[in-house]
């Protein structure tokens, strides 16, 4: 992934985040074209300390015959992401663009046997269960044994072994005090929710830009 060195993230931050969002996009090539799901995953560690990311597909989707333990796999995460107006900076002759938050996770990928599915099938449900807290959570024992066991058929559990990690959060950490505060009022003012969240990201990264703004103009006011 290409990433300025103004967004690059490191290793923690680009997994923490990953594990955070629980879903993304796997990609692979299969000698002729990508092939590629969406789905939801989540994050283990190995213990040398190297992470591996957890799903499972349907039972005839393409991806599988790619899953030999050797072919490299592409997991892409991302996060919100906006349009930003040149008509939105304080400078001038400003250009448009597009913040966003993106993690790429490579590895190659290994079938998990059925003991390892139904383990897997549970913990990403717990995981997303979680989110819907006071809820009760759901689980697998909700299902009749035999319904289960006729789902389980359907699908079969994946592993990616991370070898690499990428992260890049573009928050326009490069500009300014004033275009960078001018930015993210501008964006929160947006009805779209993933503006919204950029502009919250804006202000939680650089709090101190805020601040310098709020003291510039309190100064101003006579």
């Amino acid at each position: 992934m290409y990433t300025p060195p103004f967004f690059k993230q490191d290793r923690a931050a680009s997994l923490k985040f990953a594990e955070e969002r629980g879903f993304g996009t796997m990609c692979a090539f299969d000698g002729h074209k990508p092939v590629a799901s969406p789905l939801p995953f989540y994050l283990t560690y190995a213990a040398d300390g190297t992470p591996q990311a957890a799903f499972h597909v349907a039972r005839h989707n393409p991806l599988l015959k790619l899953a030999d333990g050797a072919t490299s796999w592409l997991l892409v995460v991302n996060g919100p992401d906006a349009y930003v107006s040149p008509d939105w900076y304080v400078s001038p002759d400003q250009v448009p663009t597009w913040l966003y938050q993106s993690v790429h996770l490579t590895g190659s990928v290994r079938l998990l046997s059925d003991d390892e599915l139904l383990v897997q099938i549970d913990t990403l449900s717990d995981k997303f269960e979680s989110w819907l807290l006071p809820k009760k959570p759901w689980t697998s024992g909700k299902m009749t044994a035999g319904r289960l066991e006729a789902m389980k058929k359907g699908i079969v559990g994946l592993v990616m072994t991370v070898e690499e990690v990428e992260g890049s959060f573009k928050l326009n950490q490069h500009k300014s005090d004033a275009d960078y505060t001018a930015i993210a009022n501008a964006l929160g003012a947006q009805p779209a929710a993933d503006a919204r969240e950029i502009a919250q990201l804006m202000q939680d990264v650089r709090p101190e830009a805020f601040a310098a703004e709020t003291n510039k103009l309190e100064r101003s006011v006579p």
